[in-house]
């Protein structure tokens, strides 16, 4: 299927991009990359029908290959000519690399906040709205419990345990796993639920989700970037902050704490962890004291 997509394509590299045979051959490999982690995945679907999270979790999987930031970045910018291409010809109505992050080339990992940053963001937020409500649960959320954003806005109802402490998240390849949450989270959820949410028109089969927006639907990937955007301006944070940074901050912050290492990736969700088995290796009472002991928002 992918065969003459990858012909047009390189057919424009060379016509309409007048590109060296050595970036037009790097540029379709690029692209062979891509169909072999498809295949690999048994997703079969054509340009249009690829989304942003298949294609982050495509990077992912040629991070986890070894590829050097610089590498990544080349394929990052192969796959967005590859859609200029599929949009030019109509192959595709939408460009799912426009959200794409860019590795950073002098860094091993992307900018962390600092814990007085997480703070300033938190405190830029007016809590008088509803919106405003909203989102100052949903960043003491990915800050407490270092959720990814497709985690965030999946994030259920019946999913929340807050008696216990912990919330349950569905992760990749529809893995479960039990996160520990701070009060400070519980907190503001409850208030978001109990005052804001109880009074949205929710709309069928949104009935389970946490966070809504203000027509009662779920919350989109893309709104959460835009809203953190919005906040670290309002914070005058300059970092090149997403959804991700909150996530990366909670690990360096027990890392650099002196967590242990194994505990840190059990939250994150980096092992197999099913129901019956919620962790591998650890139990859920030395996770929360790992947490209490290192996270300094439940300090």
């Amino acid at each position: 299927m992918w065969e003459g997509y990858k012909k047009g394509f390189k057919a424009y590299l060379q016509l309409e991009k007048s590109l060296s045979e050595n970036s037009v051959n790097a540029y379709v490999h690029d692209i062979e990359k891509l169909t072999q982690f498809l295949s690999l995945n048994h997703i079969e679907k054509n340009p249009e029908g690829l989304d942003l999270d298949q294609l982050e979790d495509f990077l992912q999987w040629i991070n986890e290959l070894g590829m050097t930031p610089s590498s990544q970045s080349r394929i990052i910018s192969g796959l967005r000519s590859f859609y200029k291409y599929c949009l030019q010809e109509n192959i595709s109505k939408k460009d799912p690399t426009a959200l794409l992050e860019t590795p950073k080339l002098a860094k091993k990992l992307p900018d962390v906040l600092s814990f007085n940053e997480i703070e300033k963001i938190i405190d830029s937020i007016d809590v008088s709205t509803p919106e405003g409500a909203r989102n100052k649960a949903i960043i003491e959320t990915l800050y407490s419990c270092g959720l990814r954003v497709s985690e965030l806005v999946n994030l259920k109802l019946t999913c929340l345990y807050f008696d216990l402490g912990f919330i349950r998240i569905i992760g990749k390849g529809d893995k479960e796993r039990l996160v520990p949450v701070g009060s400070s989270a519980i907190k503001f959820i409850q208030l978001y639920i109990e005052n804001i949410r109880v009074h949205l028109p929710v709309i069928p089969g949104n009935e389970d989700v946490v966070f809504l927006n203000r027509r009662g639907k779920k919350l989109s990937r893309v709104m959460i970037f835009l809203i953190i955007k919005d906040l670290a301006k309002k914070a005058s944070i300059i970092k090149n902050i997403s959804p991700h940074t909150f996530r990366h901050s909670f690990a360096t912050h027990l890392v650099e704490g002196g967590a242990d290492l194994r505990a840190v990736q059990e939250m994150l969700g980096h092992e197999s962890i099913t129901t019956t088995e919620i962790y591998t290796h650890l139990d859920r009472e030395y996770l929360r004291d790992t947490l209490h002991q290192f996270h300094p928002a439940f300090k």
